[in-house]
């Protein structure tokens, strides 16, 4: 298993190199000076103009092989942020650390608190904290895929920094601890019980509530992270949060797509999931709307960006952000030419890992 990683890691690197990056427009800023930084992870950050004071945080952590900007570009966050005034963090990997630039979720020395790129995300965030004296009670994050399942390490080890999480195409925090079980869990093979992750949640701090909101997004289609994850990231949250195991959700349909909710004792609403439709791996946006559909960044009929800042109600719900000058390049990408004879095995072992479009 390792030499096939390496070689998946390996040809994922060389392919990076001779593919031309999307050009695109970059808002985004270096954050420096941030702390130790362990998990040697770049910090860029985006501030909107005129920012009122104590506004919220959004912390957004890309996927496999994408970077803080071309996440941004395509889930148009940061348009977002200029239109309801907060700010927003972009932790990013560095090849250094993942020839693939997947944030190490399933390292022991990572997702841990106070250590690796746990503890370097959450010195970003105390740095912008200060430098923007943004709202501590209104600190979220979310990501995709390697990012997602690094939200769901965020979440575990440090609770009360967040007052929400949003997880896409991602996976529960602890259910993997090395390169060849995480990939056995990204198709959904063996893992811990459910018991067994609420005792690791449980067990990644020592807080004791109140505890995150929390919204989980995938497409019923995945084959590179498979659905049933966000039914485990589910049964791990639902008890900490006081859910009887027999209380079923309230299903919805919104834009075309299932969306289940459990309220807590006091019927506030903590746990969201939308399962979305024949979407496959990535992130589900609405062409008509903010963000560019490309390589994981779907076009499924509904912006995920909005719905989840609205969850955390960090974003008007009665307004509804359009980008004109952008429904015209708005349309699903291309699928990529299928390659024949071992170039098509390499490519097919490629994907199936999640490293390659």
């Amino acid at each position: 298993m390792r030499n096939l990683s390496d070689t998946i890691s390996r040809l994922a690197a060389r392919r990076a190199q001779t593919v031309s990056p999307e050009r695109h427009d970059d808002p985004l800023r270096d954050l420096v000076n941030f702390g130790s930084n362990p998990g040697a992870l770049r910090a860029r950050r985006y501030v909107p103009e005129n920012l009122p004071g104590s506004a919220p945080l959004v912390v957004v952590l890309h996927g496999c092989t994408q970077t803080a900007s071309g996440y941004d570009h395509g889930a148009g966050w940061s348009a977002l942020a200029d239109s309801q005034g907060f700010a927003l963090l972009f932790p990013e990997q560095q090849r250094s650390n993942n020839a693939n630039l997947c944030f190490n979720w399933f390292e022991p020395g990572d997702m841990m608190r106070n250590g690796g790129e746990a503890l370097s995300i959450r010195q970003m965030i105390e740095a912008m904290v200060l430098a923007h004296r943004l709202d501590r009670g209104r600190i979220f994050i979310t990501g995709l895929s390697a990012g997602g399942a690094m939200t769901s390490v965020m979440l575990a080890t440090y609770p009360e920094v967040f007052a929400g999480g949003a997880i896409i195409a991602g996976l529960p925090f602890g259910t993997a601890n090395s390169i060849p079980t995480a990939f056995d869990r990204m198709r959904g093979h063996g893992g811990p019980s459910e018991a067994r992750l609420q005792q690791l949640l449980r067990a990644a701090s020592p807080h004791t509530g109140p505890w995150p909101t929390l919204s989980v997004w995938h497409g019923s289609a995945d084959q590179i992270v498979v659905g049933s994850n966000a039914d485990d990231i589910i049964g791990q949250w639902r008890t900490i949060h006081g859910i009887d195991d027999e209380a079923p959700p309230s299903t919805t349909m919104v834009d075309g797509h299932s969306r289940r909710v459990w309220k807590d004792g006091s019927g506030r609403e903590v746990i969201e999931q939308y399962r979305i439709k024949g979407m496959g791996h990535g992130t589900p946006l609405a062409a008509n709307g903010i963000g560019t559909p490309g390589p994981f960044m779907i076009d499924a009929g509904i912006s995920s960006t909005q719905r989840i800042a609205q969850f955390w109600q960090i974003a008007d719900p009665q307004v509804e952000i359009l980008l004109p000058q952008k429904r015209e390049r708005a349309a699903a990408p291309d699928k990529p030419a299928r390659a024949e004879g071992i170039t098509r095995t390499i490519e097919d072992a490629l994907r199936s890992a999640g490293l390659l479009r």
